[in-house]
C-alpha cells in the first residue's frame, strides 16, 4: 500500500490502482461488525434485501411475513455503536401489504421516489416510497419467484418477471401493461437478470435446467442457451444438450462489468460463463451446496482485483474469488438459513437476511496501528504484529 501512495504522489501511477487495491484490502477483511445493529422489525425470515445505487444510504427489505421495510443505514447517532433504524414498513396493518411471502424487493435504479416488490401472492407492485402508497400493480397467474429492473437502462423500463409459468413475462413500468412475453423454457422461472453492461440483454433460468440469454428487441427473442458441455457431448446425448446445470438453476448475478455470468444450481454448482459467447470457463469453485426451492439472491463485489462472489450456505456466506474459483473466506455469524446477502460498494459493506428475522452487517475491519516509541518501550514481553517485528540480525548475533 504504501508502494501505491509513493507512486500516486509522485504522479508515477494511475489513482484508479490505489482505489483497487484498497478495496480489494477492505473486502478481504470483512467480518461481522458487533457495534452496528439492524433494527429488528421482521417476524419470519429475511427473504431479500436491496441497496439503492444512488447513495448507497437506503436499503429494502422483504420477508416471509409480507412485510418489507426501509432502512437507513447512515449513522446518524454519531456514537460508535449504533442501530441502523427503519425509517418505514409496509406492515400487516398497511391496506396493501403483501398477503404472502415477499420474494423480490428493488430500488427503482435512477432514484429513491420508487420501488418495487414481488410475492407469492401472484402480484408485482410498484410503491411510491414517500407516501408508501401503491402506484401500479401487476398481477399473474402462477407465484412470483424473482422480479428484475435493469441497472442501466434509460430507453426502456421494462420489468422482468420469472414466475411458475415457464414464459418470461415482461411488464411495462410506464405503461403499466404487460408488453410481452419470452418463449423457450420448460420448466418454471425461477430467476431473472438483466445486463448490467447492455440495456436490452437479459439472462434466465429454470428448474429446467436452462439458463438463456435473451435480446429483448428480437422477435425470436433467446441469442444462447447456455450448454455446461460446450457443446462436445450435445451429439452424443440430446437429453444433456444445452443445459446449464444438472438439475434446477435457481441464482444468476452478472460480473459488475458485465463480461461474465455466474449462475448456481441445485447440483450443487457454480459455474462462470462468458456472457458474449456463451461459454462455460470451467472455472472449478468444487462443492457449493444449494438446496434451495426457490431463488437463491447472491452478488458480487464492486471494483476489486481480483473480484469476489458471496454465496449463501446454510447459515453462513462463502466467498470466492470469481475467475480463480478459490474459497476465501467463510462469513459465520447467522443462526439459521441465510438467504440473501447484498453488497454496498461504496464502502465495500456487505449485509445478509436470514431464516433467523435478522440482517447482519460485514464490514472491513480496522487496520492495527503501527506502534509507536513508547509501546517499544514496554519490553520483549508485549504483543506486536509480525509486520511491525524487527527481523534484522548481523553475523555477530548468529555466532
Amino acid at each position: 500500500m504504501l508502494g501505491f501512495l509513493g507512486a500516486r504522489q509522485l504522479g508515477l501511477d494511475n489513482p484508479f490502482r490505489l482505489k483497487c487495491a484498497e478495496t480489494t484490502r477492505r473486502v478481504l477483511s470483512l467480518e461481522l461488525n458487533k457495534d452496528r445493529d439492524v433494527e429488528r422489525i421482521h417476524e419470519n425470515g429475511i427473504n431479500t434485501l436491496d441497496i439503492e445505487p444512488v447513495e448507497g444510504r437506503y436499503m429494502l427489505s422483504g420477508g416471509a411475513d409480507g412485510v418489507i421495510v426501509v432502512y437507513d443505514l447512515v449513522n446518524s447517532s454519531k456514537t460508535y455503536s449504533y442501530t441502523c433504524k427503519a425509517l418505514c414498513k409496509v406492515g400487516k396493518s398497511h391496506p396493501d401489504v403483501h398477503k404472502f411471502s415477499v420474494e423480490t424487493v428493488q430500488w427503482y435504479p435512477h432514484d429513491t421516489g420508487i420501488f418495487t416488490s414481488s410475492s407469492f401472492d401472484k402480484t408485482l407492485k410498484i410503491w411510491d416510497t414517500n407516501s408508501l402508497q401503491l402506484a401500479e400493480v401487476f398481477h399473474f397467474e402462477e407465484t412470483v419467484y424473482r422480479h428484475h429492473m435493469s441497472p442501466l437502462a434509460t430507453k426502456h423500463s421494462l420489468i422482468a418477471v420469472g414466475t411458475k409459468n415457464p414464459k418470461v413475462q415482461l411488464c411495462d413500468l410506464k405503461s403499466g401493461s404487460s408488453s410481452h412475453i419470452l418463449q423457450g423454457h420448460r420448466g418454471e422461472v425461477l430467476a431473472v437478470c438483466w445486463s448490467p453492461r447492455y440495456d436490452y440483454i437479459l439472462a434466465t433460468a429454470s428448474a429446467d435446467s436452462k439458463v438463456k440469454l435473451w435480446d429483448v428487441r428480437k422477435a425470436s427473442g433467446c441469442l444462447i442457451t447456455l450448454d455446461q458441455h460446450n457443446g462436445e457431448k450435445s451429439k452424443a446425448s440430446s437429453e444433456a444438450a444445452n443445459t446449464a446445470h444438472n438439475g434446477r438453476v435457481n441464482g444468476l448475478c452478472f460480473t459488475s462489468d458485465g463480461l461474465h455470468l455466474l449462475t448456481v444450481g441445485t447440483d450443487d454448482r457454480m459455474r462462470l460463463w462468458n456472457s458474449a459467447t456463451g461459454e462455460n470457463t470451467l472455472v472449478n469453485y468444487g462443492k457449493v451446496c444449494n438446496d434451495s426451492r426457490k431463488c437463491l439472491k447472491f452478488t458480487v463485489s464492486v471494483g476489486c482485483n481480483p473480484e469476489f462472489v458471496f454465496v449463501p450456505r446454510d447459515s453462513t456466506i462463502a466467498v470466492y474469488t470469481i475467475h480463480a474459483g478459490e474459497k476465501i473466506s467463510v462469513l459465520r455469524g447467522h443462526y439459521d438459513n441465510v438467504d440473501c446477502c447484498v453488497f454496498q460498494h461504496h464502502f465495500q459493506e456487505l449485509y445478509s437476511g436470514s431464516k433467523d428475522c435478522n440482517v447482519l452487517a460485514w464490514i472491513p475491519a480496522l487496520r492495527e496501528p503501527v506502534p509507536d516509541e513508547d509501546s517499544k518501550k514496554v519490553g520483549p514481553q508485549a504483543h506486536v504484529n509480525p509486520a511491525f517485528e524487527d527481523a534484522w540480525s548481523s553475523s555477530e548475533d548468529e555466532s
